[in-house]
């Protein structure tokens, strides 16, 4: 049976026929001195420089900046947003979206490990105009200069918009259809594809984001520290708090890496508030790592309505150990949401928000290898936890056998497929892969629509209204005849010596002589020093957990170096990038350093 519903207009009451870069000037009429967005910045001041906008001025900065790159672009021309993340950045996008041009929300070429995906991006969307900061300019033409990219007509820095430009600027109509913006894609399995997103998925998806976070509560805030350039977080960031106008307090990513801690105090900080937020798995894990009494001490988490847990597979024992650190601190145990999501249906799908701690059920690995969820007890050989995503909002979700095309029934396997207002029509000039991935028709569709739908390559199920996400198919690793999912290897493999580090494992199959063989590459462990590290101790220790756990052999097990797992934009292990390297012979081993020190000393 199909999950979920649509929702006439896409929000109660029908707001969703207001498309929504049009509220900015809506909120700046109603209230015009409320604060809109607060930048906190961490790099000159610890205790962090805080810059609010109301609606009134944001108005103001977007219509400059639409009259802006008007006068540098066309309707439909791209313009590449190589801004760091402050407020500028929002600006240029509600600038972008006002002025009929297609906003490539990407980054500053100075961002460290994503140089290839920078130049993929650029290049497919070829952008006319190009934004970016005073700061960021010299790494803007020298990435111009060394690499062979398309050169905008333009370079605009966004501090040199003169606000006065507002009053030049004449509203023009949006359409639902117009293109808005191009998402790019991790680009883990292949170059970075642009999702087109129309300002009628991004209207669609925030009010669906919002319905689907049950903000029934009064005077929401949200705060992130997501990058904008990430799907997440830019419809976290910029457009939720569109749909009615609430406040958003974020930073930049770089400030939760350096001390994960200010996320937690940014939303304990907001008195008489109702806090929400959202952040990958390794978030939750990261905060729980530096989540010591003293830094708790005084911190009330009381007014944190929702945290979903997103854009990665989710892991019941990061729930476990978020919920039991964070309860000193007055976290609630029906904050956490787990949540489903991609760029192709925007980013929002469903999320468990109701105030509950998380489902977790628990099924048999075998049985799941063969394509069916069995609940089976905790403590049973072979327990497979699967963690709810909740329910889909504004959409419709249904479990599909993508050989047949036909729905599955609740508990087995297929791939999940999704309909909605939220739902891309294609990717930026690839009509061959739009319609493969956005063209879905089902061969019985009954009650539901016959099409189109999106299909996303993730492996999942429905029970009893709720949506479980098992694994991506392109990332299943078959062995004589059984499927097994990668992350379930990941998990074990870590677990098996502390010599591994957690979250950075990926699991690949390699093509064999009559079946696929299993390879585990892993990072070593800092924590572990060279000289005490047994390599043979660790490898012997990762196939016996492996053998024991799945009944199945690692043709290849091997430990490298800290930061040699490809990863995504968003954090998820990129095992198809790895396995090319791994190919290739490009991961810095651990042996390698072992033997360059032996060799040194002499």
């Amino acid at each position: 049976m199909a999950l979920g519903s649509l929702l006439p207009d896409f929000a109660p009451g029908g707001s969703g026929r207001i498309p929504l870069v049009q509220r900015v000037a809506r909120w700046a009429r109603e209230r015009p001195d409320d604060p809109s967005w607060t930048f906190v910045e961490y790099s000159s001041d610890p205790s962090g420089i805080r810059t609010t906008l109301t609606w009134a001025e944001s108005d103001r900065r977007a219509r400059a900046m639409a009259t802006r790159l008007r006068r540098a672009a066309d309707p439909g021309d791209r313009v590449a947003l190589l801004l760091p993340q402050t407020p500028d950045y929002l600006m240029t996008m509600l600038g972008a979206m006002l002025a009929h041009v297609v906003a490539v929300p990407l980054f500053s070429p100075d961002l460290p490990g994503y140089a290839d995906r920078l130049i993929g991006a650029y290049t497919d969307s070829e952008p006319a105009v190009v934004v970016t900061s005073r700061g960021a300019l010299p790494q803007v033409e020298k990435f111009l200069a060394d690499h062979d990219v398309p050169r905008p007509k333009e370079i605009v820095i966004a501090e040199d918009v003169d606000v006065s430009l507002a009053d030049a600027w004449t509203d023009e109509p949006v359409g639902f259809d117009d293109l808005a913006y191009l998402q790019y894609t991790s680009g883990s399995t292949r170059r970075p594809a642009g999702v087109e997103i129309t300002h009628g998925n991004i209207t669609a998806n925030a009010s669906q984001m919002w319905a689907g976070w049950a903000p029934e509560r009064p005077d929401p805030e949200l705060v992130s520290w997501l990058p904008l350039f990430h799907d997440m977080g830019l419809i976290a960031t910029m457009a939720m708090p569109l749909v009615n106008g609430d406040h958003v307090i974020y930073t930049e990513p770089m400030a939760f890496i350096m001390n994960p801690m200010r996320w937690m105090r940014l939303i304990a900080e907001r008195p008489n508030k109702n806090v929400y937020t959202a952040a990958p798995n390794f978030a939750y894990e990261y905060v729980v790592a530096h989540a010591t009494p003293q830094k708790l001490d005084g911190l009330d988490l009381s007014g944190l309505v929702t945290c979903l847990n997103g854009a990665e597979p989710i892991r019941p024992a990061t729930l476990s150990a978020f919920a039991e650190k964070l309860a000193p601190a007055g976290l609630r145990a029906g904050a956490q949401a787990p949540g489903y999501g991609l760029a192709e249906a925007t980013v929002f799908v469903s999320a468990a928000a109701e105030d509950a701690p998380p489902k977790v059920i628990t099924v048999d690995r075998e049985a799941l290898t063969q394509g069916r969820a069995v609940v089976v007890a905790e403590d049973a050989v072979n327990a497979n936890p699967l963690v709810s995503c909740g329910r889909p909002v504004g959409q419709i979700v249904a479990i599909v056998d993508p050989e047949t095309r036909r729905e599955r029934p609740d508990g087995v396997v297929g791939e999940i497929w999704v309909h909605g207002p939220n739902t891309a029509p294609g990717y930026w000039r690839n009509s061959e892969r739009s319609q493969d991935t956005f063209g879905g028709r089902l061969a019985e569709p009954g009650d539901l629509p016959e099409g189109p739908w999106t299909k996303t390559g993730d492996y999942g199920i429905a029970r009893e209204g709720e949506l479980y996400v098992t694994g991506r198919i392109k990332d299943l690793i078959i062995v004589d005849g059984r499927n097994h999912y990668p992350q379930d290897v990941e998990l074990t493999t870590e677990e098996a010596h502390p010599a591994v580090r957690a979250d950075h494992v990926a699991a690949f199959a390699v093509p064999g002589g009559e079946t696929e063989l299993l390879v585990v590459v892993a990072e070593r462990n800092r924590r572990v020093p060279l000289a005490r590290l047994d390599l043979a101790e660790v490898e012997n220790a990762v196939r016996g957990a492996v053998n024991v756990e799945h009944e199945m052999s690692v043709h290849a097990f091997v430990l490298i170096e800290p930061g040699g797992v490809s990863r995504t934009s968003s954090g998820k292990i990129a095992r198809a990038a790895t396995r090319r390297r791994y190919l290739a012979g490009e991961l810095a081993t651990t042996e390698a350093r072992l033997a360059t020190r032996a060799a040194a000393r002499g």
